[in-house]
């Protein structure tokens, strides 16, 4: 069967496998894929498991279905997530890549902390703070532009934060966790559109003087530990066309 094992329902392995084709472009715009039949006889399921498996997919924004033909690949940036969700891919893989995805770009320093990222983390403005960015990209372009903006006394506890390189060793919250002993017990997000400034058009690689018009999903998140410590405020900017989702499950 394709895929590798793991515990999520059956539909979402084989919805995961092709999202992972698509996302890749190993599956391009345009082609379709198996029937229901095919999908239940290839993963030993049943139709009602490849079918839920193929809304899923339609859900996601990645095809569509087209009358008295099949399931056709859809060519559409995968929408943007959220520091939260990068955080929760972290957990669950090591990585905060989605599918797809990779990051570049990666930058250090330690700059004084700006009035509304003071705020946030509950320190003085001015005082040293550790700014980590880095730009996620899948095959449409860039995906968000990412920024960290981390306490200096976990920079001089962790000096790998410093560093101009991908971490290594788990995410930022991560290696806080484990260095302190304290994990991360709650976080606060927010999602907000912005109209682009030169600034942020030139952290999306845009030229500053002729920005897209459409504003762009700006997503924040503040991250607490157990001790009620502010460790970590992250702001990631949409690319253009990108939109932000989630998704739940609903009990009955």
């Amino acid at each position: 069967m394709p895929g590798q094992a793991d515990n999520r329902a059956p539909y979402a392995k084989i919805a995961a496998h092709y999202m992972e084709l698509i996302s890749s472009g190993a599956l391009q715009p345009g082609t379709l894929l198996p029937s229901i039949k095919a999908l239940s006889e290839e993963w030993k399921v049943s139709t009602t498991t490849a079918e839920k498996a193929l809304r899923k997919l339609r859900d996601e924004g990645l095809v569509r279905g087209i009358h008295g033909i099949g399931t056709e690949v859809l060519d559409q940036p995968a929408p943007m997530s959220s520091g939260a969700q990068r955080q929760d891919r972290g957990r669950r893989t090591g990585s905060s890549w989605g599918s797809g995805e990779r990051s570049d770009s990666h930058a250090a320093d330690v700059v004084p902390a700006p009035v509304d990222v003071a705020q946030a983390l509950d320190i003085q403005p001015g005082a040293e703070v550790v700014r980590r960015s880095r730009v996620y990209r899948d095959r449409h372009g860039i995906v968000a532009q990412s920024t960290s903006w981390i306490p200096m006394r976990f920079g001089k506890l962790i000096p790998q934060l410093l560093s101009s390189e991908r971490l290594t060793g788990g995410t930022s919250l991560q290696l806080i966790a484990k260095v302190t002993g304290n994990p991360i017990s709650h976080r606060i997000d927010t999602a907000s559109a912005h109209l682009l400034t030169t600034e942020t058009a030139l952290l999306l690689e845009l030229d500053p003087d002729n920005p897209p018009s459409d504003p762009v999903v700006v997503m924040t998140a503040k991250f607490v530990d157990s001790e009620g410590e502010i460790v970590e405020y992250g702001v990631d900017l949409g690319g253009p066309g990108r939109t932000w989702r989630t998704e739940s499950e609903v009990s009955p």
